[in-house]
């Protein structure tokens, strides 16, 4: 008898934020594949983010930004403002043995699951490596709240598993570009029991992902938050979880194709595949 590899189930830190803050929104987001359309502000942010990404990688690769910022006045203000705040990281020293790597791709395997993360930016030499994110919405978060955002765990986590660098040697670095006034960062260092935390945590989760899987397959949902969870405030399936209080639920026709969804009895794997490249929200 001939015993196939199953395959391998992706996931990348807003999954593992997800899963972390509601397992039910999990499974009906990224199992059912039920979303409702992006509020119109939020798609403008988010685009105007992947403008500024993609702007930030064109420049290291050594293309031409200049259109960019002739026809994006935004972008420009942000671009003149970080360049004042941090000119080390846009002039790196000539002739010099670092590597700089813009959207850097980097996959770790733990348990059944591949891990996926995109380094906005990668800098590294013989003794340190340092990530770089940017970030384009107007307030950065707490460090603490940041600190515990699977983004900072996991991208730490797997640069120390997949590298020679001890975890002493690695930071992080978000730059809040669109910060009132200056940009603005916050850096985080790391070390050995961050990173034993961090493992443990991970495997943590991801069991008991395995585990909700399984009974998913045998018909029971992942569970609830419980009643009054600040989680449902927000959520578009109160209505679908029985929950009277928070955002609207999704309208009558896209309920309906929802439910299609719904009836599926069995978990596509592909459906748990990276986002496409756009800036993380935290």
């Amino acid at each position: 008898m001939q015993i196939t590899q199953p395959q391998l189930l992706r996931l990348s830190q807003g999954q593992l934020n997800l899963l972390e803050r509601c397992p039910r929104q999990f499974q009906h987001t990224y199992l059912e594949q039920l979303h409702s359309p992006l509020d119109p502000e939020h798609e403008e942010r988010q685009t105007l983010g992947s403008r500024f990404h993609l702007l930030m990688q064109q420049r290291e690769m050594g293309l031409p930004i200049d259109t960019f910022l002739q026809e994006d006045a935004q972008l420009q203000r942000w671009m003149s403002s970080f360049a004042n705040a941090a000119p080390e990281i846009l002039k790196p020293v000539p002739n010099s043995q670092t590597f700089r790597e813009s959207e850097h791709y980097c996959t770790l395997q733990v348990q059944d699951y591949l891990l996926t993360v995109i380094y906005d930016l990668l800098i590294a030499d013989n003794q340190h490596a340092q990530i770089i994110d940017w970030k384009t919405y107007p307030k950065p978060p707490h460090k603490r709240k940041l600190e515990q955002n699977w983004q900072t765990r996991l991208y730490l986590y797997v640069l120390a598993e997949t590298s020679d660098y001890l975890p002493e040697n690695i930071s992080m670095t978000y730059w809040f570009v669109q910060s009132e006034g200056q940009p603005q960062s916050i850096k985080f260092s790391y070390n050995t029991i961050q990173h034993q935390q961090a493992a443990k945590k991970l495997n943590q989760l991801l069991s008991r992902l395995t585990y909700w899987i399984e009974r998913y397959y045998q018909g029971e949902p992942f569970p609830q938050e419980p009643e009054g969870s600040k989680a449902c405030d927000y959520c578009q399936y109160t209505k679908r979880c029985n929950r009277e209080s928070g955002a609207e639920d999704v309208d009558n026709d896209a309920t309906s194709e929802e439910m299609s969804h719904t009836n599926s009895t069995t978990i596509d794997t592909n459906l748990l595949n990276l986002a496409s490249i756009q800036e993380v929200t935290l």
